[in-house]
């Protein structure tokens, strides 16, 4: 999308109505920008906004609060964000906190460069400064998965007006305007105990509660994850009883992950995929087996299968192609 880039140095140049761009029953006139540049995500008309957490994430935008979404797997945390941020042209950029991500990464640090034919050491700005000093939306993705020394870094900015010290270049640095901070996460700092989410670890508490906002986002009504799954796979959007039966299959294993009968659960991006192996394979007993029964347990496989023919009113293993080619 074409358009004017907006000035680094200048705040968001417009504001416009929740309730027009958003459908959300609200008074609210957030800031944005007139123009794009290549750090804006692009707009998915078929995403589905949760109200309560896009509220939240508005509340950052247009309050400059720090915000924290928090929910299990799949559910659209980071997307969320990024398509919020696509609706008011206000460019973000992503990190994911993986344990290779290191205080250099985030901080910056000297590299060797050629300059006028010949090797100088120049320091090269991180992530964190870089983003501080212009209107970016930074998001940390699987921010309860951080390394110690790499969270300590991002608690420097966690203040609203929190300023950033550059050691090595003897320099504090005062956040843009237009910058905003926004983390996901599938735990709330405190660890995890369902053994899903191998590698998340419990925070600092003093860090946790320089999180202005913690919003919760569950997974979508059965109605609109169906008109997802249909946007992502238009071969099957005429199908809706079938995507009706494979949503419902996912509601029983999350309601079997709840009751501590599974160890897994189908997420929407589960749904998705199986919906993409049937167009492929042509078969819904074989997409799902691929998509997601091949993930479970030995011993809960039993169980899953139940939940399939519950719903499906057919063995597990039989062939379906006719119920894919048909629409189910």
């Amino acid at each position: 999308m074409s358009g004017t880039v907006p000035a680094p140095t200048m705040p968001p140049t417009r504001r416009v109505a929740v309730r027009e761009l958003f459908g959300i029953h609200s008074d609210w006139t957030v800031e944005a920008f007139t123009g794009r540049d290549e750090h804006v995500p692009e707009v998915d008309e078929a995403y589905r906004f949760n109200t309560d957490v896009t509220l939240a994430i508005l509340a950052g935008f247009a309050r400059n609060r720090r915000v924290l979404v928090q929910g299990l797997h799949g559910s659209g945390k980071s997307t969320h964000i990024e398509q919020v941020a696509a609706r008011l042209n206000w460019p973000c950029v992503r990190v994911n906190l993986d344990g290779h991500i290191s205080r250099l990464d985030l901080v910056g640090k000297d590299a060797v460069v050629l300059r006028d034919g010949k090797q100088v050491t120049e320091f090269q700005e991180g992530i964190v400064p870089w983003a501080l000093q212009r209107p970016v939306a930074l998001v940390f993705d699987e921010y309860d998965a951080g390394r110690p020394d790499v969270m300590f870094v991002i608690q420097r900015v966690l203040e609203r007006d929190g300023r950033f010290t550059l050691m090595d270049q003897n320099r504090v640095l005062a956040p843009h305007p237009g910058f905003r901070l926004f983390a996901t996460a599938n735990t709330v700092g405190q660890g995890d105990f369902s053994g899903l989410y191998s590698g998340a670890q419990k925070l600092n508490h003093a860090q946790i509660d320089r999180w202005n906002i913690v919003a919760t986002l569950n997974y979508l009504p059965r109605d609109d994850e169906v008109a997802i799954v249909a946007a992502r796979v238009p071969a099957l959007a005429a199908r809706e009883s079938l995507l009706q039966q494979m949503v419902a299959v996912a509601a029983l294993t999350r309601q079997g992950f709840a009751a501590g009968d599974l160890s897994t659960l189908m997420s929407p991006r589960t749904v998705i995929s199986w919906a993409d192996n049937v167009e492929i394979f042509g078969d819904v007993a074989t997409a799902f087996r691929l998509a997601f029964l091949n993930k479970c347990e030995e011993a809960e496989r039993a169980t899953v299968a139940e939940y399939y023919q519950r719903v499906f009113d057919a063995e597990l293993g039989e062939s379906h192609a006719l119920r894919a080619r048909e629409g189910g």
